[in-house]
């Protein structure tokens, strides 16, 4: 079962704290007021012409129901994907709506296709699931006024965010789909994000030919259209990009070893002289052991030299770095693991060790990072 709790601002999330749920912060950004003010002025209208002779406060209610139906909707399709994220074991940093609609924050990059798929598969299903039920409710409830006017939107909300977000592009759930089927045929996740960006690209410019046709047959909601689509096709396209080079930072090259990249590892006592320590650390890792023949930790060089230079005799234990879980690489995981690992973890320094748990030599993410930008 899940566990709701409510409170009130996000600290130092930029936005509105909703709820949490299974701990992960639901937020409303500032931005998805001005979107929704947005939605409330340009719908305004469109109620006049569902309902004649309506009066302008019902109008404006009813266009503010929408705007706040349409903002539900694109939250539900958000759960979607945070609650099968979750049952992955994939974290989810947060939930966000914001002005062009919402994005669950997930933390790790699913490690197979099938993961990858379904989380993305999930939002779409939610909003169909939805949309069925209100049009259901739609075609059995009564056939004018306030209420066939709800449910009409709560239909047009939900459908509309499923078919946008199921077009075959990046950052969109469709692009998303589309690289898990790549990655799962070819093997390569990096195979279907290139493909997917491409798509990106193309559902941008698709949005941007919709619009100038609008343009040219002068439709009615021209500028509206225009507005809409340069703005969705910059956050198509930006994102896609991003994707792109997160792909290029997390692939591996190949004939790269990972042995090429660690320093040798020297075990010292935590309890050697400081100025020592950092003597012997020249070109190796430093994994200093207490006299119980636990780890302190490795020796930080900068920690090292601040403290060598006034107290020289000082342990060496007092420049250690703690060795937590994440800083621990298997030297037989896959590259992009370490990458992602490397990346997502608070650390200069990591330790290598074989399957049986000694260490074999300590990566500096520095060293990394370099040789990436050199392959």
């Amino acid at each position: 079962m899940t566990t709701i709790r409510r409170g009130r601002v996000a600290r130092g999330d930029g936005g509105l704290l909703l709820f949490r749920i299974a701990g992960v912060p639901v937020l409303l950004a500032p931005s998805w007021w001005l979107g929704s003010l947005a939605v409330v002025f340009l719908y305004t209208p469109l109620v006049d012409r569902l309902m004649p002779g309506v009066s302008d406060g019902t109008a404006l209610l009813l266009a503010s129901a929408f705007a706040v139906l349409l903002g539900a909707s694109v939250l539900a399709h958000e759960l979607g994907h945070c609650v099968v994220a979750l049952r992955y074991g994939l974290p989810v940093r947060r939930v966000r709506l914001f002005l062009l609609g919402g994005i669950s924050e997930v933390a790790r990059t699913p490690r197979k296709p099938a993961q990858e798929g379904m989380v993305a598969a999930a939002g779409p299903l939610v909003s169909i699931v939805l949309g069925v039920l209100f049009g259901m409710a739609l075609l059995i409830g009564p056939g004018e006024g306030a209420i066939w006017v709800l449910l009409l939107e709560c239909t047009a909300a939900n459908l509309a965010v499923a078919v946008f977000n199921l077009l075959p592009g990046l950052p969109l759930d469709g692009g998303r789909m589309l690289r898990a089927g790549i990655w799962a045929l070819t093997g390569r996740r990096s195979s279907g994000t290139v493909a997917a960006a491409v798509g990106g690209g193309l559902v941008a410019v698709g949005l941007l030919i919709w619009a100038l046709f609008g343009l040219v047959e002068g439709s009615p909601d021209k500028w509206l259209r225009l507005g809409v689509c340069v703005l969705t096709a910059w956050f198509v396209i930006a994102g896609a990009a991003g994707e792109f080079s997160a792909e290029q930072r997390r692939t591996w090259p190949d004939g790269l070893r990972l042995a090429d990249l660690v320093q040798p590892v020297l075990q010292l006592p935590a309890e050697s002289p400081v100025a020592d320590a950092l003597g012997a650390s020249a070109g190796r890792g430093v994994v200093l052991v207490r006299a119980d023949g636990v780890a302190a930790g490795l020796l930080d060089r900068d920690t090292a030299q601040r403290l060598a230079g006034y107290a020289p005799l000082s342990p060496a234990e007092q420049a250690a770095e703690p060795i937590r879980p994440e800083m621990v690489l298997l030297d037989s995981e896959p590259g992009e693991e370490i990458i992602e690992r490397v990346y997502e973890t608070a650390a200069w320094q990591f330790l290598v060790v074989d399957e049986e748990g000694r260490p074999s030599g300590v990566l500096r993410r520095e060293d990394l990072k370099a040789a990436l930008r050199n392959a």
